[in-house]
């Protein structure tokens, strides 16, 4: 699976998703770590990847619509909002 990995997802699992055979990219490496979250999906639609982020501001269905690859992850453990 092609994925771009926002800055807020943990170096381990970077690692372990590249060990499974998918192609990362990740925010920090493409020097988008603190750009606005607009600008980082712009690039993530651009390169036509899914896009894993723990930013909660990502499953607002009013800015980014059901169906165009958004992916968040919430760690184990933590009440949802």
């Amino acid at each position: 699976m092609n994925l771009k990995l926002d800055e807020n997802i943990p170096q381990r699992l970077i690692q372990t998703l590249g060990q499974l055979g998918h192609d990362i990219d990740t925010v920090r490496e493409e020097g988008l770590t603190g750009q606005t979250d607009p600008a980082v999906w712009t690039a993530t639609q651009r390169s036509s990847r899914f896009f894993v982020t723990q930013d909660l501001d990502f499953p607002d269905i009013r800015v980014y619509t059901p169906g165009t690859r958004w992916i968040v992850a919430r760690p184990l453990g933590r009440p949802r909002p």
